[in-house]
């Protein structure tokens, strides 16, 4: 009497075995578990009504409210906060994308004196900690009578997104055949025409990064705003948040709701570039 055996299925090239998925598809869940916890522990705490529920949080259960949301929006300046915020942080991303592309496109295609110098001090601007910048940027803001001033909280972060932004563009410039160039000048267009028609239709997932890292910079620095912006209806919202804390009272409660209405704006911009943000983290280190 002949057995037959079934033939055991071949797994394919860079296929995982069971007990491989499983232990992928494991890891994968509890890291997203443990990266959604902060966010759902601030939700959670925001919907205490009391001030000191963070030490007793198992008895917000019985007692969630929407106060906190109802307070903040109607009893606080958070709509003058969220008009700061936006103005800074999308001044600073335009203002800020602009210079950058501009600069990476110039070191990445022309070969200028010094174009390699250029970058590098490009870089040296940000070894100095904000300790020691606060002060001679208080100073030229201050002749430039630009203290409290959206411009002048502007020029400030740009003077911190645009040489990394310019390094990241720099980099995802060269990713683009300059094959794209020559063609553009067969065509009777000049540098700027070309960078403008041609080059950066290509480089949307590089400036999307440029434009989220410029943005969030922006958006929720502390230091340089609490420091030059001096009136409270110009406060953005990292240093609003700053309001609730006194000296001898802190509400929590309302912080952890406003920070949770403050999280609304940066999904939203999140939102509008994310199908870029993975092609442009990666294609920038691709090449020089």
């Amino acid at each position: 009497m002949s057995t037959t055996t079934t033939p055991q299925r071949t797994r394919r090239r860079g296929e995982l075995s069971r007990a491989g998925s499983l232990t992928s598809h494991g890891i994968l869940i509890v890291a997203s578990l443990i990266a959604l916890f902060p966010i759902a522990w601030l939700v959670f705490l925001s919907l205490g009504p009391d001030s000191d529920d963070y030490l007793h949080p198992a008895g917000i259960w019985k007692k969630m409210t929407f106060g906190n949301y109802s307070f903040v929006l109607q009893h606080t300046e958070f709509f003058d906060w969220l008009k700061s915020s936006l103005i800074v942080s999308l001044g600073t991303t335009v203002i800020g994308v602009t210079i950058a592309a501009t600069t990476g496109y110039a070191v990445s295609r022309m070969r200028f004196p010094g174009y390699r110098k250029f970058m590098w001090v490009l870089l040296v601007t940000q070894m100095f900690p904000i300790a020691v910048l606060i002060v001679p940027m208080y100073q030229i803001l201050a002749d430039l009578q630009l203290i409290d001033s959206y411009l002048g909280l502007i020029l400030v972060y740009c003077s911190t997104a645009v040489p990394y932004c310019a390094w990241l563009l720099k980099g995802y410039f060269d990713t683009i055949s300059f094959e794209i160039d020559e063609a553009g000048r067969v065509d009777g267009l000049n540098p700027f025409g070309t960078f403008a028609r041609l080059i950066l239709p290509l480089a949307k997932p590089g400036l999307a990064v440029a434009a989220f890292y410029s943005f969030l910079t922006a958006f929720g620095e502390v230091a340089f705003a609490s420091t030059f912006m001096l009136s409270d209806t110009k406060y953005t919202f990292a240093v609003g948040l700053q309001t609730f804390v006194s000296e001898h009272d802190a509400q929590r409660n309302l912080m952890a709701a406003t920070a949770v209405l403050i999280a609304i704006p940066v999904a939203a911009f999140f939102y509008l570039v994310q199908k870029n943000l993975v092609s442009g983290l990666t294609s920038g280190g691709t090449k020089g």
